[in-house]
């Protein structure tokens, strides 16, 4: 009985960035772009015939949230949108690409990437509410959610804030230490115990042959 009533509480959440979106590779944060043909294919390639999920949960931005419903409608699965899971907001760097980033800022985005607390870009979204947000929208799924088999389509710097709290990763270090290219996916599982809770990443598998920015 009590390993029964253990395994009835295991959570498994399959985190899955999105595919590359039209527009190709640049600093998008909250812009809206939809998935390119090739964000489509990669997104297909990423899941497999034998992939079972109870539920999916998505971004609300269109990169995300149009392969989630696809998924979901195939499948016969309920889809939620969660807003709280949408990426970073990157300020004026939005639109741009690294090059350009580089060449207006100088040594700005190699000092955001070493340490993203703090070298916030220029009207961007700062750190920690954005971790602060995510993490809430995460418990939040992880307390509706508790023993089903889970879907999350989201952003590379969303899924960062999510293994740094799963990992104990330092937030300063947070979009550093894991790639994350378009349609990497990490599964994470969650036992809930008389203990308390428990969470561990059991995989984490990108895409060959896949060279990207983490966060897009």
């Amino acid at each position: 009985m009590r390993d029964s009533a253990t395994a009835a509480k295991t959570t498994y959440i399959d985190l899955i960035r999105h595919g590359e979106p039209e527009g190709g590779v640049k600093f998008r944060g909250s812009l809206d772009d939809p998935l390119s043909n090739l964000g489509w294919s990669q997104m297909e390639s990423a899941i497999t015939s034998t992939d079972q999920w109870d539920v999916v949960v998505a971004s609300p931005l269109k990169r995300c949230r149009a392969f989630a419903e696809h998924v979901a409608s195939t499948d016969d699965l309920p889809c939620h949108i969660e807003p709280e899971l949408r990426e970073i907001s990157f300020g004026e760097w939005e639109g741009k690409t690294a090059d350009v980033i580089e060449k207006e800022s100088g040594d700005l985005i190699r000092q955001f990437w070493a340490d993203p607390l703090n070298n916030t870009p220029p009207g961007a979204e700062p750190l920690t509410r954005f971790q602060t947000r995510v993490i809430s929208g995460w418990n939040r799924w992880l307390d509706n959610l508790e023993g089903k088999r889970v879907l999350m389509v989201c952003h590379g710097g969303t899924i960062r804030m999510i293994l740094a709290e799963v990992l104990g990763i330092p937030l300063e270090k947070s979009f550093a230490g894991v790639a994350i290219p378009f349609a990497c996916r990490s599964r994470i599982r969650i036992d809930q115990t008389e203990y308390g809770r428990f969470s561990a990443m059991v995989s984490h598998s990108p895409l060959i042959n896949t060279s990207n920015p983490s966060v897009s």
